[in-house]
């Protein structure tokens, strides 16, 4: 019996076109999207002036008609992988990284051997964004270093794997409420929650960001700015007084509008890496807002 063949539509395009078509692909019937430029371990075939979106489609016509209908615009090519054939691949890729002076993170087939002060976390994404490699979970994460308190509530937005509300738990908050769209991002965390022993300080689930209920010290979106922006409101309002809102996945020339759309916030930090800039942004105090 033959193994199955999955394929997937490369795509060539500027970097600064990524949200708006990913949005589009997935509109399209794209199962799931990966980016891979300059900064991912597993280069884009485009070159560092370029980002290749690696896209997923349930059968071959699904993937051909998007092909054709996109073929126009950009430079596209269907390739298909064997069976588990790509999860063995990208692993390759995958070794222990250090971010930040602190956190370590490895995959979770890798050996390592720590320092005293090193804070572990062991990952295996399986299918869902978030291995650490990108440059604007990097920034994240070693903001959350540098800013986690003892015994503070977090809020993941979009938490993929949840590396990042791990990270957190790992470096002393309390608890975590992670929160994704994606039925195996919740999955994924919550294998690695259980993989780094903080399972029972994290809650994972689909829970609409508007049905979440609460505030929270610090609040993580590592998303898009497409998407940052009109929920600008409803993610504001989950951050207790006096509390932190990190947001990441924005290219240096969307963090400008994503800022402006939390003019309530004060912006303490603009941290860049590679093209990707990320905002540190604090909520004011109870007592400024009464004072």
């Amino acid at each position: 019996m033959s193994e199955a063949r999955y394929p997937y539509l490369h795509i060539d395009i500027p970097p600064d076109e990524v949200e708006l078509l990913s949005n589009e692909l997935f509109e399209l019937g794209a199962l799931g999207i990966e980016e891979r430029d300059a900064s991912t371990l597993l280069r884009g075939e485009a070159g560092d002036a370029r980002v290749t979106l690696v896209v997923s489609f349930e059968s071959d016509e699904a993937a051909q008609a998007v092909k054709d209908e996109l073929g126009q615009r950009y430079n596209t090519r269907i390739e298909h992988v064997v069976g588990d054939a790509w999860r063995e691949g990208w692993r390759e890729y995958f070794k222990p990284m250090r971010v930040g002076k602190r956190l370590v993170v490895k995959p979770s087939w890798e050996p390592f051997e720590a320092r005293a002060e090193d804070v572990v976390l062991t990952l295996d994404p399986g299918q869902a964004f978030g291995t650490g490699t990108h440059e604007s979970t990097q920034l994240l994460l070693a903001e959350v270093e540098t800013r986690v308190t003892k015994d503070v509530a977090v809020l993941d937005v979009g938490t993929g794997s949840g590396i990042l509300g791990i990270a957190a738990l790992l470096l002393g908050a309390a608890s975590v409420e992670a929160i994704d769209v994606d039925p195996l991002a919740v999955s994924a965390a919550d294998e690695n929650a259980m993989r780094n022993g903080v399972a029972s300080l994290l809650r994972a689930s689909t829970t609409p960001l508007t049905e979440v209920r609460g505030r929270y010290l610090l609040v993580l979106a590592n998303i898009e700015a497409r998407v940052l922006v009109p929920v600008a409101e409803t993610l504001a309002a989950r951050v207790a007084p006096g509390g932190l809102l990190l947001l990441s996945g924005l290219l240096h020339e969307h963090a400008d509008p994503v800022r402006a759309a939390y003019p309530q916030f004060r912006e303490l930090a603009r941290p860049r890496q590679g093209e990707w800039s990320a905002l540190v942004l604090q909520a004011a105090d109870a007592d400024a807002t009464h004072g």
